[in-house]
């Protein structure tokens, strides 16, 4: 089952007390106050897994608490903290305040790592209250209480190209030639009701990653169909791929209700890069794309994942874009006057 909207409930563990004590010792008469100081109760972090592609585990547990700190002791003893917890999710996870909707931060990369609800700081014992005038202090501090929140976790994949489509324009059957990602396929609407993510392996160990979208219809911004419960997880995607079927009735019409559907949810969506995918080729028999005004698109393809033709150029075109962009990021060193 694919999880990608939780909200869980997370309490920090709370600070161990200080105490009051006097050192009590044989020939050491008015020894003074030895009292310890608390624990420092446990945080909660969240640290990104790249072992995991879903948040399906905490829709059986949602609230999680982080060990109290122990309280202190006589010969100046500090309690022990309290140990952290930590919450596995998956790269791509946004981490929002429930409460407030504020975003908080987001995980990226794997083993990247955020405290959410930081842990109570122990309290004093009697010894910080000792003075020249006041030698046998019997005050002491309480420890502090952990933090406690309520965590909206959204997962929004990461991945280098993301297909876009109406349903059935052939977007898991692409998936599953080029890659061995084995996603649902059937010859009816909404066959997809999950995104499915396939690593494309081309030769010399060139690799990256394509996401396969639920089908996008008009209107999706607004909610309708699956609607905005998935046009998030292309926000993430490096460029897009807007597959047509050669069976529709408009090709036009179908690839412009799809960039209207895109640039209404978002417009830093609309501008990345994309190509459009012509698929079903072998209903007509024929290689060559059909006509079709897209000015915006960096190439137009034809493939038929039955037939097996046309994939080799499609894949070859990603990487080659890919591989621009990721040169495109990498500014150039400047020259440097030396004196």
């Amino acid at each position: 089952m694919f999880i990608d909207r939780v909200i869980v409930r997370v309490t920090a563990g709370n600070g161990g007390s200080g105490i009051v004590s006097f050192r009590r010792e044989k020939f050491t008469p008015l020894g003074g106050p030895d009292g310890g100081d608390g624990g420092k109760g446990g945080d909660v972090i969240i640290r990104a897994d790249s072992n995991l592609s879903t948040l399906l585990d905490y829709t059986y547990r949602d609230a999680w608490q982080a060990e109290s700190g122990a309280h202190g002791s006589g010969s100046n003893k500090t309690g022990r903290s309290g140990s952290d917890i930590v919450l596995p999710v998956p790269p791509g996870t946004v981490i929002r305040n429930h409460d407030t909707g504020d975003v908080i931060t987001e995980v990226l990369e794997d083993g990247d790592t955020v405290v959410v609800a930081h842990g109570g700081r122990g309290g004093k014992g009697n010894t910080w209250f000792a003075t020249s005038v006041h030698r046998s202090p019997r005050e002491w501090q309480p420890g502090e209480d952990g933090e406690a929140v309520a965590l909206e976790l959204e997962l929004k994949l990461i991945a280098d190209v993301g297909l876009v489509g109406q349903p059935n324009a052939g977007k898991s059957t692409l998936l599953s030639v080029v890659s061995a990602a084995t996603p649902k396929i059937g010859d009816y609407p909404f066959t997809t009701l999950a995104p499915n993510l396939g690593v494309v392996q081309l030769s010399d160990s060139r690799t990256f990653v394509v996401a396969d979208i639920p089908g996008i219809i008009e209107g999706a911004h607004e909610g309708k169909g699956l609607g905005l419960q998935f046009l998030r997880h292309i926000e993430r995607t490096r460029l897009l791929a807007f597959l047509i079927p050669i069976d529709a009735l408009d090709w036009q019409l179908e690839y412009d209700q799809l960039r209207t559907e895109i640039a209404q949810y978002s417009t830093e969506l609309s501008e990345k890069p994309h190509c459009v995918v012509f698929t079903k080729m072998d209903l007509l028999g024929e290689d060559e794309p059909p006509p079709i005004e897209a000015p915006e698109a960096f190439g137009v393809y034809a493939i038929s994942a039955a037939a097996r033709s046309g994939l080799d150029a499609l894949k070859l075109a990603w990487w080659r874009r890919l591989l621009d962009m990721r040169k495109a990021v990498v500014q150039p060193v400047k020259d440097v006057e030396l004196p």
